[in-house]
């Protein structure tokens, strides 16, 4: 398991964007539950956000592609609206252990 951040680092109704081992992930927290993605569209294999740690549509319910609108579901990451309805973002594996976030990357190295 990889260190990701703090878990006070991330704001319920937030979410924030990282990047480990040369891989883009972003974390959302809604309604008090922490989801980790790849930052990644499956529609065009591109980076979600249009700023930094600007994932979230404007009413903060779903993670929202900046190149083409596409709408993907917070709690299990499936595409509700855009090109790529149906599909899904990445999944990364996490858990919270004292208030620390950690996440399983294939390939990455272990710290702890």
């Amino acid at each position: 398991m990889t260190l990701l951040c703090s878990l006070d680092e991330i704001t319920d109704g937030e979410a924030r964007g990282f990047e480990i081992n040369e891989q883009k992930l972003v974390a959302v927290k809604h309604r008090g539950e922490l989801y980790v993605y790849h930052n990644n569209c499956p529609h065009r294999s591109i980076p979600l956000e249009w700023m930094p740690d600007q994932f979230l549509d404007f009413d903060k319910n779903f993670i929202q592609c900046s190149t083409h609108g596409a709408l993907f579901r917070i709690e299990d990451g499936e595409c509700i609206a855009g090109p790529c309805i149906g599909d899904r973002l990445d999944t990364i594996p996490h858990r919270i252990e004292a208030d620390q976030v950690y996440i399983e990357l294939p390939g990455a190295m272990t710290q702890k």
